[in-house]
């Protein structure tokens, strides 16, 4: 099956070449050779904007290439699973335009579009040394420019002076226009700040503001994580994006965007160190055998594998929701961004473990790209509102879930619309983004008919009957989650550690009912084709959904039988040159595996794999 999103991605991925080749702009040598020096890519981000990338940061609308979010889902995937510093100082500039496209004027969005081609970095400037995540308690301060009239009007034609301090913010330096969720009223409060569009090309610098020093991260080294401080700067009164007052409401809509779209950059990372430990496994020789042959081994790759689907399918579903259900955007995103990048953590922690010591040395096995993937990834999670952030914004909207669950409502035609991946994507409309999912969801109320689907599909074909026992059982774990979030309802302030882990179940099950809902739409269309062998029989969906239910800590999850035949397809798949995906994406090199300085047995792997052997349960799973 082809699917237009990842034919774009493609296309991107042929020009940038194998990167595995030091000869390429985008190699993987160059990226570890700037995050040995801290150096911003700025050499690898010119390649790109010769491509075009930073159209895909403009909405149709506005003449750019943004016409849908799965799109540009799957682009920054690519560039993602490359380096995510790179991802990440680049990506920033969407991040930092979208209060604009969410909230700003017919003009204000034709400038900033024109800026943003032109290659300008954009950045959200919402964080503050002293208060985090809490955006309401904000210093930088708006005062209203000019002398007042009896009028109202005042001298200068409005406006502000800014003053105050933001930090830890992506391109604070590089970047020359910054979206400054700024206090507007001295009370502060929902209607106490606005966004303004801070140019600092109409600034001076020493006298109006300044850039405070890079801050050095342990990973993505290169970025220019830094801050800028104001000094009464004065901002024009067309600088203020959704109004006076708006600011809040415009900066929680656009994170419910730009925490979906952070899942691109997860996806990317749980590619590469996926690939990265399975060519490691394929060659490295143990007790006279392939570590791939070895049964804990096999059983550490096979989870790998479907916790990498299991975030495909969410953050397919998710993307796709933003123009099919954007009025239950603040669920979906809230726990694509809780569980795709702890998800993809998880990972890269098992994987840690299968590499043993080369997980942690440089110039070894793979260049040492997977010490730098994980140092880079731990950052993920931070980004637009932490782990308890996202969870809490679940907690938040309890009632209404519970209660929709109950009732079946939610926007199941939407849903519907989301899984279908032949079914055509309306433009997103901005005013039915809203900060509470009112009606419940429309993902997990579909749940009873995608499992109805497959029980139907299970009674002509036997092969499905595995998936369907995960299914069921799936669908009965649904309820008891539902009943719990009923129990902390009047939950507003002072969220107890209970809501917290409920809140993560929910999360777990919104992903399961997101994969049954892909699966049941188009598994006929995708079962031919190059990733056919996924889907036919199950072969993802049941280790998926089994995954998924180990995280829940149900008891005897971790079905055996679920996972062999999906081991053999990610073998096949990376024999043949491709991305382990549930759609077709060919990548360059064909089946080139990273040079090793030494595949054989030594010391420390005997002890790694020998204190592997005999992996424990816990309620996140099997650890190997």
């Amino acid at each position: 099956m082809e699917h237009p999103p990842y034919r774009v991605a493609q296309e991107l991925e042929s020009l940038l070449g194998d990167p595995e080749d030091p000869g390429t702009d985008f190699s993987h040598a160059r990226c570890l050779e700037l995050d040995e020096n801290e150096e911003f890519p700025a050499d690898i981000c010119r390649v790109l904007e010769n491509w075009g990338l930073q159209e895909f940061y403009i909405p149709a609308e506005h003449g750019g290439r943004l016409t849908d979010y799965e799109t540009l889902m799957q682009v920054m995937r690519v560039v993602a699973r490359r380096d995510l510093t790179v991802a990440v100082g680049h990506g920033k500039t969407y991040l930092g335009g979208v209060c604009v496209w969410i909230s700003g004027t017919p003009e204000q969005g034709r400038r900033l579009a024109e800026d943003i081609r032109a290659g300008v970095p954009v950045s959200l400037a919402l964080t503050e040394r002293a208060h985090g995540s809490d955006l309401l308690a904000g210093d930088v301060r708006g005062e209203p420019d000019g002398e007042p009239h009896g009028d109202g009007e005042r001298d200068g034609g409005g406006g502000w002076r800014i003053s105050g301090e933001k930090w830890l913010i992506n391109n604070a330096t590089r970047g020359s226009l910054l979206s400054v969720l700024t206090r507007t009223s001295p009370d502060g409060g929902p209607r106490g700040f606005t966004v303004l569009l801070v140019d600092k090309r109409r600034m001076t610098e020493g006298e109006h503001y300044r850039c405070l020093d890079k801050i050095r991260t342990h990973g993505i080294r290169g970025a220019d994580i830094s801050g800028i401080a104001f000094d009464g700067a004065p901002v024009p009164a067309d600088a203020a994006v959704g109004g006076e007052g708006g600011g809040v409401e415009t900066v929680l809509k656009a994170l419910q965007l730009t925490r979906t779209m952070c899942a691109s950059l997860s996806l990317g990372a749980a590619d590469h160190a996926l690939r990265i430990a399975l060519d490691f496994a394929e060659r490295r020789e143990l007790f006279g055998r392939r570590l791939v042959d070895l049964p804990q081994a096999r059983h550490v790759l096979a989870c790998a594998a479907a916790d990498v689907l299991a975030g495909e399918a969410l953050a397919t579903v998710a993307a796709r929701s933003v123009h099919t259900v954007p009025d239950e955007l603040s669920v979906v995103a809230a726990a694509t961004k809780y569980l795709v990048p702890t998800g993809t953590e998880a990972l890269i922690g098992e994987l840690t473990r299968l590499l043993g010591a080369r997980a942690f040395l440089k110039d070894v096995h793979a260049r040492g790209m997977f010490q730098k993937v994980d140092r880079d990834h731990r950052i993920v999670g931070l980004f637009d509102g932490n782990t308890l952030v996202n969870l809490n914004s679940l907690v938040n909207q309890f009632r209404s879930l519970a209660r929709g669950w109950q009732r079946g409502s939610g926007d199941t035609a939407g849903a519907a619309q989301a899984f279908d991946l032949s079914a055509p994507l309306p433009p997103l409309d901005p005013a039915r983004l809203s900060l509470v999912a009112r009606r419940g969801s429309g993902i997990m109320a579909t749940l009873p008919d995608s499992v109805e689907a497959l029980r139907s599909e299970a009674a002509r074909r036997p092969e499905l009957k595995g998936a369907l026992a995960a299914a069921e059982r799936f669908l009965a774990v649904i309820g008891q989650v539902h009943d719990a979030m009923d129990a902390h309802r009047a939950v507003v302030s002072d969220v107890p550690p209970a809501a917290f882990d409920v809140a993560r179940q929910y999360s777990l099950c919104l992903a399961g009912a997101a994969s049954l809902g892909l699966w049941a739409h188009n598994h006929r269309a995708a079962s031919t084709g190059r990733t056919g062998a996924l889907w036919n029989d199950g072969v993802w969906l049941w280790p998926v959904l089994d995954r998924l239910l180990t995280r829940l800590g149900e008891p005897d999850a971790g079905e055996p039988d679920a996972y062999p035949e999906l081991l053999e397809q990610l073998r096949a798949t990376r024999a043949a040159g491709e991305l382990f995906s549930l759609l077709p994406f060919r990548l360059p090199g064909g089946t080139h595996a990273p040079t090793d300085v030494s595949d054989r047995s030594d010391a420390s792997a005997h002890t790694d794999t020998r204190a592997a052997a005999g992996g424990t349960r816990t309620s996140e799973g099997t650890s190997c």
